[in-house]
């Protein structure tokens, strides 16, 4: 099965950006969508956002509407996550997630997680 491989997690200031990337391992992504969530310590784990490989349509929690972006490269079979005005709320494991042709946004493959630690 293909896993999804989170890189691009650190330390970063509140205000500060960063970029995650999530690539295939072991093959190629044959999903509907990729999803980004993450789990703070203590908490339940929270959805981030979502993309569809074919049109690329976007969806987003309130809680990074205006300042995550989520994108992808086919190409490179490859999904990003851009965070801006990043706040210490904002800590937390973040995972990628690929679902499924038959299973739309029924995410079951999952990254090992990427940690973001947002300094206030």
């Amino acid at each position: 099965q293909v896993q999804p491989v989170e890189s691009g997690g650190g330390l970063v200031q509140a205000g500060g950006s960063l970029r995650l990337s999530c690539a295939a391992s072991g093959g190629t992504f044959s999903s509907y969508a990729m999803g980004w969530f993450r789990q703070a310590p203590g908490k339940e784990r929270e959805f981030v956002a979502t993309i569809t490989w074919s049109t690329g349509d976007t969806y987003y929690g309130d809680s990074v509407k205006g300042r995550f972006t989520i994108s992808k490269d086919n190409a490179k079979n490859t999904v990003y996550l851009q965070m801006n005005s990043l706040k210490p709320e904002d800590t937390a494991v973040y995972y990628c997630a690929a679902d499924s042709q038959s299973k739309w946004y029924d995410f079951n493959s999952w990254g090992q997680g990427t940690q973001v630690t947002v300094s206030s």
